[in-house]
């Protein structure tokens, strides 16, 4: 079931109207009945799948509560992440690294079988929610979290709807609290969650799905558009459709979330504006890029060991980033590529610093930030070429092609090219750039102003005529042909 989707239009208020009209010890009961017909609207049989990571987790969980060193509770610790990163091997990865096996065993001249090929198909879902019950797990065993004793409330942790199948991945610390609470009808808090429903489905069906119109031809032969100029443009529009389509996801989640009466975590903030690609990981997808700090580059050493050491551990959290995102090498590059800005960020501080004071840029802060945003933006930019590619093939001929041509254009040549390219997509194209303008007007006022605070110093008109203006825009300018979310792939 999408969001974007009539099915959903009609779940979610029978799913809101009974969640209120219920008495609170019926509530949690009913969230985890929806949530799992949210789940099995896709493939029933999977599930199962969902329901053995929560009986494996929670056990574990309850059997660790009771003993009371970590090294007594380590084999319940080893049981749960063999179990759910075994399961996630299976069905995301046993297939490449087979291939991957008998490539390097073929160029060795090794006698190396191939062994069989699994034909499952993936889980939707199954990396967030594997991600977030092992994070429960691990904080069980550090002693960080009590382990829940009320296996409903558990189970619903692991699979509750708004973030089931593509995050934000939430701690138990954070959730757990919140399902033993009582929720009463609060008319802001829904009207603040809708809202934010509302500004997730413009992101994803006017910005990020008119966008798919020109990404998606170039991306998938690229090799019939070779000329530089549309590679860039294409390149472009994916940097915004990504950020549209998984931010608009998020948005529509924590939206769903509030409606019912539960916060979830901020998982992006304006990354776009990051002036180096550290600030960007600290402000895209932030419950993952959180997730792999705090459960794999901190027990590695993190930036407390020698340099070099924490060197390579960046660069291992950002490959393990990219394999996480899909069996494929096209991410495994993705991640190595953010990997190596980091490190090389990290390792060129101290020369930044010098070359600000050389050139005077030390003294105009401002500017010195505004070129730090453009090169970031650059650097991102063209590590979502190698995210978005079908393969390693395509993401290089892209890359080889992304200055072809410019010195033989002119502006009317150019103009010519874009527009040939475009004829059948001029409407949808300027559509997009305004969408993405707007988007990108509305999030960076917000940043500079709490949003709640704003729309409560306006006029109750003002108020409602901005929400009828942007569900004329939802339904005059979206596309509603329930295009999946970029991440549910995940």
């Amino acid at each position: 079931m999408l969001f974007n989707s009539l099915h959903f239009l009609v779940f979610f208020p029978v799913v809101v109207g009974l969640y209120y009209g219920l008495p609170p010890r019926w509530r949690g009961a009913l969230l985890l009945l929806a949530s799992y017909y949210f789940y099995m609207s896709w493939r029933a049989v999977y599930a199962l799948l969902l329901l053995a990571t929560t009986v494996l987790d929670y056990y574990s969980g309850y059997r660790m509560s009771q003993l009371p060193t970590r090294r007594a509770r380590r084999p319940w610790l080893y049981l749960s992440l063999v179990s759910n990163l075994g399961t996630l091997f299976v069905f995301k990865y046993f297939n490449f690294f087979r291939d991957a096996a008998v490539q390097l065993g073929s160029a060795l001249q090794l006698p190396v079988g191939a062994g069989p090929v699994l034909g499952l198909l993936l889980p939707v879902g199954v990396s967030f929610y594997t991600f977030q019950s092992v994070g429960y797990i691990i904080d069980v065993y550090q002693g960080r979290l009590a382990a829940e004793r009320n296996f409903g409330r558990f189970a619903l942790f692991v699979a509750f709807f708004p973030q089931l199948v593509a995050g934000p991945i939430e701690r138990g610390g954070h959730m757990l609290p919140q399902f033993r609470r009582e929720h009463s009808f609060d008319y802001v808090r829904i009207v603040s969650g809708l809202r934010l429903m509302a500004w997730g489905l413009f992101k994803k069906v006017v910005v990020a799905d008119r966008l798919a119109l020109l990404v998606n031809p170039v991306f998938n032969n690229p090799r019939q558009h070779p000329e530089g100029p549309l590679l860039v443009l294409a390149t472009l529009a994916f940097t915004f459709q990504i950020y549209g389509d998984f931010s608009g996801y998020t948005d529509m989640a924590r939206g769903a979330a509030r409606v019912l009466g539960f916060d979830f975590n901020l998982n992006f903030r304006q990354p776009y504006q990051s002036a180096s690609v550290p600030e960007f990981w600290r402000r895209w997808h932030i419950s993952l890029s959180s997730w792999f700090r705090d459960y794999v580059y901190i027990p590695l050493g993190g930036s407390r060991v020698a340099p070099a050491r924490a060197y390579g551990n960046l660069l291992a959290v950002f490959l393990i980033s990219g394999l996480w995102h899909g069996a494929n090498w096209t991410f495994l590059v993705w991640g190595g590529l953010h990997g190596l800005y980091l490190v090389l960020s990290t390792w060129a501080r101290p020369l930044r610093e010098r070359l600000a004071q050389l050139t005077g840029l030390a003294a105009h802060p401002g500017l010195r930030r505004g070129l730090g945003v453009l090169v970031t933006f650059g650097l991102v930019a063209y590590a979502w070429i190698f995210f978005r590619a079908n393969n390693m093939g395509d993401a290089l001929f892209i890359s080889r092609h992304l200055f072809s041509g410019w010195h033989n254009l002119h502006g009317r040549q150019l103009t010519t090219l874009l527009l040939d390219f475009s004829q059948h997509y001029r409407p949808e194209l300027a559509v997009a750039a305004l969408g993405v303008g707007l988007m990108l007007l509305v999030e960076y006022a917000a940043s500079r102003r709490s949003p709640q605070a704003w729309l409560a110093a306006q006029p109750f008109a003002t108020r409602w005529v901005g929400y009828a203006g942007l569900a004329l825009l939802i339904l005059y300018l979206g596309i509603f042909n329930s295009t999946s979310f970029i991440y549910f792939q995940f």
